[in-house]
């Protein structure tokens, strides 16, 4: 129950935010944070992950509920039990469902976070897409250490074995 908590302080945080910056910024307006690294700028994405497949939301709509179909089939069949994993889920749960919300009641995903690293200048982002990266970061070091968990019992249980 946890992790689906969390989702929805994911989902909370990521509507309040893209709210805030359609009700008090005009397209395009940017605020400087942090010059030359970081600004909030008002931004659109009829797409996906930069700006790809521009207006396809059908095909978005699709995919969306595919993937949160299977993201909650794995909390509840394969996750519960294990922290990390379930954590990754519930991170990607909050941030498909937060830009679900925008294509589906404005049709297109409202972006705000600038980002310049090392001087490029990364595509425009927002909370929903930060969480979708920190669950993939997540279920990647979940992996990493469940195969090493694997390696390690085989390893000790080829052992035990040969005597």
């Amino acid at each position: 129950m946890y992790y689906y908590l969390l989702a929805l302080v994911v989902i909370g945080i990521d509507q309040l935010t893209k709210w805030l910056v359609v009700q008090n910024m005009t397209q395009g307006e940017s605020i400087t944070v942090i010059p030359d690294v970081f600004y909030i700028t008002s931004h659109r994405n009829p797409g996906a992950a930069w700006g790809i497949l521009p207006g396809q939301m059908w095909f978005f709509y699709v995919i969306t509920i595919a993937v949160i179909v299977g993201i909650v089939y794995y909390m509840q069949k394969h996750a519960k039990g294990h922290s990390l994993f379930s954590t990754s889920l519930a991170f990607m749960l909050g941030g498909a469902i937060g830009n679900f919300i925008d294509r589906v009641s404005r049709q297109e995903v409202v972006d705000f976070l600038n980002t310049y690293i090392f001087t490029y200048d990364f595509p425009i982002f927002n909370i929903a897409d930060a969480s979708l990266t920190i669950g993939v970061i997540l279920l990647l070091l979940h992996m990493f250490m469940d195969e090493r968990k694997a390696k390690k019992e085989n390893k000790h249980g080829s052992h035990s074995t040969q005597h």
